[in-house]
């Protein structure tokens, strides 16, 4: 064992513990100390070993290695050589050697401290290969992150492992300080938690409503405001278009007389924001008289009333696409989200049920074949106005939403 040479890449430096293989032997008049195995040694003198073509240098001799040999990895890169390990054995090439392919390559470690260490918990692989970075100081860290518009530092260290930039140093950013000008500059109120258990089992048990408005764009009726109502269990929605505001309450309170009937179910929760549409005496003493129950959301706090407010913008962005689809003009928005939640209820697959919200709300499966895009040309007999012998039979109008029959549940389509 004494004969025999080691490539140690944890090795910080060559060193050897026979004197005899030393060449140009130097004593050392301050004796300096390493670590190996647990153990500690002294650093009694330096010297030379040549093996071959090979000259290594500043070889520490410690007498307490006894008859082990430690050649050091980067000591060897640091006379510009390249070392090779394979399966069966290793190279000690020229600076001229290419490294192969970047596509070949599947792991990369970064030298530190004479050694090629990492971290276990920082790497990245979402490259074709894995990269392992060192990690930047506290300092270095928070100035790039000043440097570069106080840039997140997700995106920071997407740059680096990416390799999207030069000039960036190949460190790993973490945000070890708290960033008082970020905290100033990009607060915002955290979203609220989705629930993920639903505990209404019943139709009409919580109504979910938001009031949108006013439009830019009257309607062709004249509404600005559009009342969208939801059912929690089912999210069946429904939606009543107004002139003004002041017509919710008379509109809330026909809407549940007549669904409690139709259903034969009690409405037992409204929940909505603080808007005076449904916080005013109308509806606290009809609440009070039906045995309903308010629950408000804090104001400017649209997370709490969530469900109504992610149906305002599905319908809302469904209908602005129809209109573009048809090319009408925007006086039709009001007929293009009433086609959007017709549509919606009979479409959409609520959860965990796996059931369309019309199937859960009124017991059989919906029909869609007799539905037909949003605008498009219909001819109808025309049995009213006193006809010529020559005079046509048939008037062109425009189709569009399909309204519901209240004891059939029918679809009626509105002509215009």
């Amino acid at each position: 064992m004494e004969h025999r040479g080691i490539f140690d890449s944890g090795c910080s430096g060559h060193m050897t513990g026979n004197r005899a293989h030393l060449e140009d032997y130097q004593e050392l008049s301050k004796v300096g100390s390493v670590t190996f195995g647990g153990s500690k040694g002294s650093i009694s003198g330096k010297g030379t070993i040549r093996l071959g073509n090979l000259v290594f240098d500043d070889v520490a001799f410690v007498k307490e290695l006894g008859h082990f040999n430690l050649f050091s990895i980067s000591q060897i890169c640091d006379k510009k050589l390249n070392v090779l390990f394979t399966e069966k054995e290793c190279f000690v090439v020229s600076s001229d050697f290419k490294m192969p392919d970047e596509n070949q390559v599947l792991l990369k470690v970064p030298r530190q401290h004479n050694m090629y260490t990492f971290d276990m918990k920082n790497v990245d692989s979402s490259k074709g290969y894995t990269c392992l970075l060192a990690k930047a100081s506290s300092d270095e860290a928070k100035l790039w992150h000043r440097r570069l518009g106080h840039l997140n530092f997700k995106n920071l260290n997407k740059l680096v492992k990416g390799n999207l930039v030069r000039g960036l140093p190949s460190k790993s950013f973490k945000n070890d300080h708290t960033c008082v000008a970020c905290q100033k500059g990009k607060q915002h109120k955290a979203s609220c938690k989705a629930k993920i258990d639903r505990y209404v089992t019943h139709p009409l048990h919580t109504l979910h409503m938001d009031l949108f408005g006013p439009t830019s764009v009257r309607s062709i009726n004249h509404a600005s405001y559009c009342l969208v109502i939801t059912d929690d269990c089912s999210r069946f929605c429904w939606v009543f278009f107004l002139a003004k505001k002041d017509e919710t309450s008379d509109i809330l309170k026909t809407f549940i007389r007549q669904i409690e009937n139709q259903l034969n179910q009690k409405v037992k929760i409204i929940r909505s924001d603080n808007g005076t549409e449904f916080k005013n005496r109308v509806m606290l003493e009809f609440c009070g008289e039906k045995g309903i129950k308010q629950e408000f959301s804090n104001a400017r706090t649209p997370q709490q009333n969530g469900v109504a407010e992610r149906m305002n913008r599905t319908l809302i962005e469904a209908a602005r696409t129809m209109l573009a689809d048809s090319h009408l003009p925007t006086t039709f928005w009001a007929e293009a989200v009433n086609t959007a939640c017709y549509t919606f209820n009979r479409v959409r697959v609520t959860k965990p049920q796996n059931k369309t919200p019309y199937e859960l709300l009124f017991g059989h499966k919906p029909i869609l074949s007799y539905i037909r895009p949003f605008g498009c040309h219909v001819t109808i007999l025309n049995t009213l106005s006193p006809l010529g012998k020559f005079d046509g039979t048939h008037l062109l109008f425009l189709l569009y939403p399909f309204e519901i029959d209240s004891e059939s549940h029918q679809s009626n389509p509105v002509i215009h």
